[in-house]
């Protein structure tokens, strides 16, 4: 058992509603998305049991494994990480949401992919919101148009997009980026496309991400503990 798991999760729920009333919004206006990468299922299991629902994996082994172990629980899986062509079938089988579709070739996959039985699988579209070199998504420019060709995809449902910022202790700069993602996702919103998800802030700055409009944060060392690459 992870020691300390479940006050942690408790911390970050309550930073999360605090978070919110600071913004003037809803206390539950933001969800919790517990990001277990690296971590064991038997993690999962422990939040799960806690009352968290909603967890998010980065690579698509441990998707596998980990849904496969929990297959006796209704857990809500959110794949977060980048994402292969080669590997996009594991998902659609699998998951309930994607957050970094950053190409129309992946979306087409998932697309082709998704079981018939299955609802339709929630899509975000990736946002390089900094501009970096070794960021994923698509650059803010063609981020319209990447919406709207994923929206009219079957088998997905398209739900808001998704930033990952630089890492950054500049607030000001932060609060920038985050501020994008809500300007490109209200211009679509404007066009007709019904958005409702905006997945942006983690651990350290989910504060500012709730202050611009974050209807979905990702938070893992904050709940989990410290990870460790070795395994």
């Amino acid at each position: 058992m992870n020691d300390g798991l479940i006050p942690r999760l408790l911390e970050v729920r309550a930073r999360l509603a605090q978070a919110c009333r600071q913004a003037g919004r809803p206390d539950d206006a933001a969800t919790l998305l517990a990001v277990s990468k690296t971590f064991p299922a038997e993690d999962v299991r422990a939040a799960w049991e806690a009352g968290q629902r909603a967890f998010g994996e980065n690579y698509v082994q441990e998707l596998q494994q980990k849904s496969e172990a929990l297959a006796d629980l209704a857990v809500e899986w959110h794949f977060i990480g980048p994402l292969q062509s080669n590997k996009t079938r594991i998902v659609a089988e699998r998951a309930h949401w994607v957050h970094s579709i950053d190409r129309l070739k992946i979306a087409e996959r998932l697309s082709a992919q998704r079981p018939a039985d299955l609802p339709p699988l929630n899509v975000c579209v990736q946002v390089n919101v900094s501009g970096e070199d070794s960021k994923s998504g698509c650059a803010p420019a063609e981020a319209a148009s990447l919406a709207r060709a994923v929206a009219a995809l079957p088998g997905l449902r398209l739900r808001g997009l998704m930033c990952i910022p630089e890492p950054t202790e500049d607030s000001a700069s932060l609060a920038s980026q985050f501020a994008l993602l809500r300007q490109l996702r209200d211009g679509l919103q404007a066009e007709g496309l019904a958005l409702d998800t905006l997945s942006m802030g983690m651990s350290a700055d989910l504060e500012l991400a709730v202050a611009e409009g974050a209807t979905l944060v990702r938070v893992g060392s904050a709940i989990f503990g410290h990870r460790s690459y070795t395994n």
